[in-house]
């Protein structure tokens, strides 16, 4: 994990976090972290390079935050399904990706597990297809 994003976390959520799922944790599959094994060297490479938006000179992390996710959309907003409890949040207009297309043409959300104090928290996301 980069410096930008530990020091994001170590300021956002309180900390011991329990989230479930270890942070080398790979699949019987070779899939790590949610990513399919065969896309997992495409998935490291777009997010060690994407950086916020809103913010460009803040990482949106890693594959530890990034996964792609299934979207909805209410009343004109997007909605991304967050992994860790299927809850779909709300993507802040400001934190979709409008300058870089993504790897797969899949829809992609970084942001951190729910927490008491940040639960809807969101780095960055990028919408499937070409943006």
């Amino acid at each position: 994990m980069n410096r930008t994003c530990k020091l994001l976390l170590a300021i956002a959520l309180p900390l011991p976090l329990v989230t479930g799922v270890e942070a080398d944790e790979v699949g019987q599959d070779g899939s790590h972290r949610h990513h399919p094994a065969q896309d997992q060297l495409l998935h490291e490479k777009f997010y060690s390079s994407w950086h916020m938006p809103d913010n460009p000179v803040l990482s949106c992390c890693n594959n530890a935050d990034c996964y792609p996710t299934e979207i909805r959309y209410v009343d004109g907003r997007i909605y991304a399904r967050r992994r860790e409890d299927g809850k779909y949040i709300l993507i802040p207009s400001q934190k979709v990706e409008r300058n870089r297309d993504n790897p797969d043409g899949r829809n992609h959300i970084c942001a951190p597990p729910p927490s008491a104090s940040l639960v809807d928290l969101v780095y960055c996301f990028a919408l499937g297809g070409a943006t």
